[in-house]
């Protein structure tokens, strides 16, 4: 993984904390839906691939997984420990790297909204196969190959670099850097490492977001902004 794709996750330590707790993306959009698709985890080995500070982490434990999680971010590591406290195993590693784990350690995979960050998703998506035992899925969110190609343009059959501004604060942007390509080459990473598509999933926004955010409601309403596969290894 190339480090500038994950050190921007240093500089914003507990101001993304703050800026994901209850923002509309994330807590509203992402966590409701990736939840929903994960199901009942209790009595479940899960990783959590790229964790970030912890937020799936302690919702996995609350509902009785037995979890284990990952970052490449050391302060997002930092973030995660102090959340769910020494009741969790939580290293530093990365989705470019052979991970940390024993082969067929794991009932489920939960990977939010950071496959994006791999810069060879095929490998990425081999490890989490390889660590999975048969009957295993693996949980994945990303932002959406429409809705980027709509705000970056170009060629949507394009698999490239880009960059968004996040404006976390009222005082603080940073700039993400993250790779853009079609559903076609995302979903064929997934099935040539071995997975079924269960079900790719489209979002609608939560009510809580109608709420508080509603231009951004009437948006999702109209376009998906993520979207999250549902995997299986069958064998």
């Amino acid at each position: 993984m190339d480090e500038n794709l994950w050190a921007v996750y240093d500089a914003m330590g507990a101001s993304f904390v703050d800026h994901a707790a209850d923002g509309a993306y994330n807590a509203h959009y992402d966590r409701p839906a990736v939840l929903a698709a994960i199901g009942a985890v209790e009595g479940l080995d899960v990783l959590d691939a790229a964790c970030g500070p912890g937020f799936y982490l302690q919702k996995l434990v609350d509902a009785g997984a037995r979890v284990r999680g990952f970052d490449a971010s050391e302060e997002m590591v930092r973030l995660a420990k102090e959340r769910v406290g020494g009741e969790v195993d939580i290293r530093r590693a990365d989705l470019d790297s052979t991970l940390p784990y024993d082969d067929e350690s794991f009932d489920l995979i939960v990977c939010a909204l950071a496959i994006h960050y791999s810069s060879d998703r095929s490998a990425t998506f081999g490890e989490f196969f390889r660590l999975l035992r048969p009957g295993g899925r693996c949980v994945v969110s990303t932002g959406h190959p429409a809705s980027d190609f709509a705000r970056k343009a170009g060629s949507y059959f394009d698999v490239v670099m880009e960059s968004d501004t996040w404006n976390i604060s009222d005082t603080e942007s940073y700039e993400v850097r993250f790779w853009r390509e079609p559903l076609s080459s995302l979903t064929a990473a997934a099935t040539d490492s071995g997975f079924v598509i269960r079900s790719l999933i489209e979002p609608r926004p939560t009510e809580s977001m109608l709420e508080r955010w509603p231009e951004d409601h009437a948006e999702l309403s109209r376009a998906p902004a993520f979207l999250v596969l549902d995997l299986l290894r069958l064998a």
